[in-house]
């Protein structure tokens, strides 16, 4: 069983600008967004992970070296691309209240999987370099790795409904708040053969420990039974 822990980067300073930061260099973590990083290496304390993987624009190396510091884990920091934040192009740095007005935010929440931006990235080709991504490090890592991905919000959300088999136009139902952590477990340590299992999706606090030490999940008529702890 392969676990992942995938966390979107703390809060940036674009991020309490209400501003779409994209790929935009030099958007750094708010002094709220670094403590929370801080408040994520205190909850993964006792995780043994294999790899920690980070998008490679600066809030999520941020995210990830405080993660780390404040852990007290030695792991390395690797840089993955295929995992970084979605192309938007023009609508890169503008306004969220403007672009809402846009006609093109409908079919973004509403049928993301035809949607390209302007001068930008298709929205489908986003989830699948993210996915293809969780599938190579998967691999890479082997069927009892615990890893950590750091991310933004939509490449998370597109990971976890690939792995919840959704239609790629109800992803927009996912929520991911900054510096939160969500977890799932790949039977076969990979997206291939065996059902994955969302443990835990957009946590903000407690311990991790639990969720990445529960055995196999056997998702079963009922429910499981309720012995990891609780860390929503």
């Amino acid at each position: 069983m392969t676990t992942l822990c995938l966390v979107r980067h703390g809060r940036s300073t674009s991020n309490a600008q209400g501003t779409l930061a994209g790929r935009s260099p030099g958007i750094e973590l708010d002094d709220t967004g670094r403590s929370q990083a801080m408040s994520v290496g205190e909850r993964i304390r006792g995780v043994k992970l294999d790899a920690v993987v980070r998008s490679p624009i600066l809030r999520c190396q941020q995210t990830a070296e405080l993660a780390t510091q404040s852990s007290g884990l030695h792991t390395s920091i690797q840089v993955e691309h295929g995992i970084t934040e979605c192309d938007y192009g023009e609508w890169t740095g503008r306004q969220l209240s403007e672009l809402a007005q846009e006609p093109l935010w409908t079919a973004i929440q509403q049928t993301p999987s035809k949607v390209r931006f302007p001068g930008g990235e298709a929205m489908a080709d986003m989830q699948r370099r993210c996915c293809e991504a969780v599938v190579e490090w998967n691999r890479r890592l082997g069927p009892d790795a615990t890893w950590m991905l750091i991310s933004h919000a939509d490449p998370i959300k597109a990971i976890i409904s690939n792995a919840l088999a959704q239609p790629f136009d109800a992803f927009q139902r996912l929520m991911i708040d900054p510096a939160s952590i969500s977890v799932l477990h790949f039977p076969s340590g990979d997206a291939g053969p065996g059902t994955p299992v969302l443990v835990s999706m957009n946590s903000t606090s407690g311990q991790v420990r639990s969720m990445t030490s529960m055995g196999q999940p056997r998702p079963q008529p009922g429910g499981g039974s309720g012995s990891h702890e609780s860390s929503s």
